[in-house]
This record gives C-alpha cells, structure tokens and sequence, in this order.
C-alpha cells in the first residue's frame, strides 16, 4: 500500500460520510494505490451482500416461536 489511510476513513468513503476534501482525498488515493483500491471494492462488495440480508425470520421461524408460547398459555 503506498498511501496510509485509517480503515475507518475507507469505511466512512464507503457508506459515503466524508466531507468533500476527504472525499477527493481518498479518490485520489484509490486512484494511485491498487491495493487501496481492492481493499475498498472488497468493502463494497461486502456491503452490497449485507444490504442484501433479510432483515426479518423465516415464517417457520416466527411459527415455531409462537407454537412455543401456546405451551406457556393458561386457560
């Protein structure tokens, strides 16, 4: 890597939280630095995937988990 640039400056260029003079900053690092480069396409690639994530259980999930309080119910 030819530049340093602190993992949590390419993680917030990343999910695009920089001002615009770090901004141009790390472009141009990216820009002179292959290994900067594919340390960061590894990030996005990493956040497309977790973007991706269902956020919510299976159905059988949350019927199993119901099935289970029924034991629980008095009456």
């Amino acid at each position: 890597m030819i530049q340093t640039l602190p993992h949590s400056t390419l993680l917030r260029y990343v999910y695009n939280e920089l001002p615009a003079k770090e901004l141009r900053e790390v472009e141009a690092a990216l820009l002179h630095d292959p290994e900067l480069a594919t340390a960061c396409a590894d990030l996005l690639l990493a956040q497309r995937t977790l973007d991706r994530l269902r956020l919510e259980p299976r159905q059988a999930t949350t019927d199993a988990i119901l099935q289970y309080s029924r034991t629980f119910m008095v009456g």
